[in-house]
């Protein structure tokens, strides 16, 4: 005899995102009962297209009495429950699945973050219908399998429930987190348990506030040593440290807890992450290696942890270490693996174009990769090529007859090399500050006055600054040393940057020369994009003139170490990198040592090296056999 299945659910302005829910489950449960706290929009109209069963409910800040009220009016053998913005893949089975009699279902949640990123956690979703079985929890309820009166059967299920929640519009739009705090720490001062402190950790993490986070993720430790979340909780608090840039901190958590946990990959993962930002480069990808290997594993699994996540940053690691062909092996990895996932796309397309590829070869390449089989896959790929003005971007469009806003015609025309197509299309419509850098891109090639006073409202400068921008852009030579401030010098970058990408050489020299003649700070921003781009030997000329002005200035001595050990010049980078050691002697300037070693063929010089990493940076693991 089959088994019957009720849908409970608790919503509040959910006409968004009810339908869909609703839509998935309407023809695998026998009931569906809705119970509505106070929504203003057309919530309820909408759940009465699926059910009859349609109840208002008085809020009083307590997630668990709304569940419970909803179980109360279910009438068959299981209860599902889900939030409006979650739902059922269409091959569920649910009925096979409670055909196995179990008390209660763990279901995994796969959470569908921005940019393509996804995180999976597991929970009670599924459960018999029985009077003990109750929620408890103000926030973050959870059902009480845990009453010593009581033993329950349960076990995995084989389907999987999607969430949308957490995606960054959908979360602004709720506001979730300043209403969730107030309830949360009233709920830890009435019970201050293991799962409630993480809870509430949690609330301060997405909030950004990781020093009151780690305050609750501490307490919680000792109370949650036997628990399910464990992991995650260690995750967090190492994770905390690093955004405080405690990275040693950190990972001193994470030592002992890769080993106690081996089969938790996210563990792995952050660990990675952190030997990442702290320069701790080889270690770094030994960990990401160790995640391909193992897979998504885990209770929780951030999505490509095992996988495409990790070949991202391993492809980061490269492309910050100048190796722009491993980084792209690795990016082509991530691609092949997952299609729609932003950061890697936007990651292919930087490699691109500090590698100065031709772009009927980047054509090609793409579409050898990237196969474009929908239009969602479209999209994403326009959208990537507009948010990094890639030149292929208007042919794009063409070739697809694509109707576009007209700021993203005129950006498509700019960086595809139509300069009076795009200031016309420019002169035609509204400039909003998001589009500001291209029209002052496009005046600095065309050394135009009027373009330039088209968006000087939109660059938030004093009179003088502006003077001193368009000196710096179009006016050139007037025999002076410029005076510029951070702001100028920024938005200067962001120029140059995309001169050299659009190669215009001619007006990139004529900027160049302002700059040489300013301040050292600006020609060191100069030398480092030159190397970036792979202009070594101008970029040693610029860094060596700033070197004789200053130095002892430590980010000077190691790019000028970087660049010329990339470019051979072994000795010479021998000598940046010992003073480096001397101004720095941070574990990343000895992997450059060692580094260098290895280029020389010195295995003296390495192991004299390794011998100081092992005595000065016992958190560093490739140094130990």
């Amino acid at each position: 005899m089959n088994k019957t299945i009720s849908l409970c659910m608790i919503v509040k302005n959910e006409e968004k995102v009810l339908d869909r829910c609703l839509s998935s489950v309407e023809n695998k449960v026998d009931e569906i009962i809705i119970i509505d706290t106070g929504s203003t929009d057309s919530t309820m109209e909408i759940a009465r297209k699926y059910t009859e069963k349609v109840y208002s409910y008085h809020w009083a800040d307590d997630f668990a009495a709304a569940r419970n009220r909803s179980l109360e009016y279910a009438e068959s053998d299981y209860i599902l429950v889900l939030d409006a913005d979650e739902y059922l893949e269409s091959n569920a089975d649910l009925k096979t699945v409670v055909g196995s009699g179990k008390d209660y279902y763990l279901i995994r949640i796969r959470n569908l973050l921005s940019f393509g990123w996804a995180h999976t956690h597991t929970a009670i979703r599924l459960f018999v219908n029985k009077p003990q079985l109750k929620y408890k929890n103000r926030l973050h309820e959870h059902l009480d399998t845990m009453n010593e009166n009581y033993e329950y059967s349960n076990e995995m299920a084989d389907f999987v429930i999607l969430h949308t929640g957490y995606m960054n519009e959908t979360l602004a739009e709720k506001d979730k987190l300043s209403r969730n705090l107030p309830i949360m720490l009233k709920e830890v001062a009435e019970n201050p348990n293991g799962y409630n402190l993480f809870n509430t950790g949690n609330v301060y993490y997405s909030l950004g506030n990781y020093k009151k986070a780690i305050e609750y993720y501490q307490r919680s430790y000792p109370l949650s040593k036997d628990k399910s979340y464990t992991p995650e909780l260690l995750t967090r608090i190492a994770t905390c440290l690093s955004y405080l840039d405690k990275h040693e901190e950190g990972l001193r958590v994470l030592e002992d807890a890769v080993e106690i946990f081996p089969n938790t990959v996210d563990l792995r993962y952050a660990q990675g992450k952190i030997y990442f930002e702290a320069g701790y480069f080889k270690d770094a990808e030994l960990t990401f290696r160790k995640c391909i290997v193992m897979g998504d594993k885990g209770i929780t699994v951030t999505e490509g942890a095992g996988g495409y996540g990790a070949h991202y940053y391993l492809s980061l690691l490269y492309y910050k270490k100048g190796e722009l062909a491993k980084s792209y092996d690795e990016i082509i990895k991530v691609i092949q693996e997952k299609k729609l996932f932003v950061p890697g796309l936007n990651h292919y397309f930087e490699i691109i174009l500090k590698g100065n590829i031709p772009f009927e070869n980047v054509k090609q390449n793409i579409n050898n990769i990237y196969n474009i089989s929908n239009v969602e896959e479209l999209r994403w790929l326009m959208e990537s090529m507009y948010s990094l003005r890639h030149p292929l971007l208007n042919e794009y469009l063409n070739s697809y007859n694509l109707t576009v806003e007209d700021k993203i015609r005129a950006v498509a025309l700019l960086f595809d090399k139509k300069y009076e197509e795009s200031k016309h299309c420019w002169e035609q419509i509204s400039v909003g500050e998001e589009n500001a850098l291209d029209v002052l891109v496009l005046a600095t090639i065309l050394n135009d006055q009027k373009l330039f006073q088209l968006i000087q409202p939109l660059l938030n400068l004093s009179s003088k600054e502006q003077k001193t921008l368009c000196t710096f852009l179009m006016d050139g030579e007037n025999g002076k040393k410029p005076v510029i401030t951070t702001r100028i010098e920024d938005i200067i970058m962001k120029v140059i940057t995309h001169l050299i990408s659009l190669q215009e050489f001619d007006v990139f020299e004529r900027v160049s020369t302002m700059i040489l003649k300013s301040d050292i700070d600006i020609n060191i921003r100069l030398g480092e994009v030159l190397v970036n781009y792979g202009f070594n030997e101008v970029a040693i000329d610029v860094l060596s003139k700033c070197f004789e002005r200053q130095p002892r200035n430590s980010l000077l001595v190691r790019l000028l170490g970087d660049v010329c050990l990339k470019s051979g010049y072994l000795q010479d980078a021998q000598l940046f990198y010992s003073r480096l050691l001397e101004l720095k002697p941070e574990y990343s300037s000895y992997e450059r040592c060692f580094n260098l070693y290895e280029a020389l063929n010195d295995s003296e010089g390495m192991g004299v090296i390794k011998a100081e990493i092992k005595k000065k940076f016992r958190f560093s693991d490739w140094v130990n056999p």
